[in-house]
């Protein structure tokens, strides 16, 4: 029996406002044919993506991806993550 291949997709994220005194991240996030903005207020463990359309697949993967590397963004910056998913 062979082992079955989760599917995956590159999500693509650019950094493109950040404010440590003001505690939030701006940037934009593509994965697939979507693209959102997304605003991460760190301080109080807020995520905000826009459009509403394909939110629900890319939410939980970018605020994993975001905590994880927090300290290491900077804008300007281009980073990327994979998604356990096909979009």
């Amino acid at each position: 029996m062979s082992a079955k291949r989760l599917p995956e997709t590159i999500a693509h994220v650019k950094i493109t406002r950040q404010s440590w005194q003001h505690g939030f991240l701006e940037g934009e996030v593509s994965a697939g044919e979507f693209e959102w903005q997304f605003q991460w207020h760190f301080r109080r463990g807020e995520l905000s993506v826009k459009p509403s359309q394909g939110r629900a697949l890319i939410k939980e993967p970018l605020g994993r991806f975001l905590e994880k590397q927090d300290y290491q963004l900077e804008p300007g910056g281009d980073y990327a993550f994979t998604i356990r998913a096909e979009l």
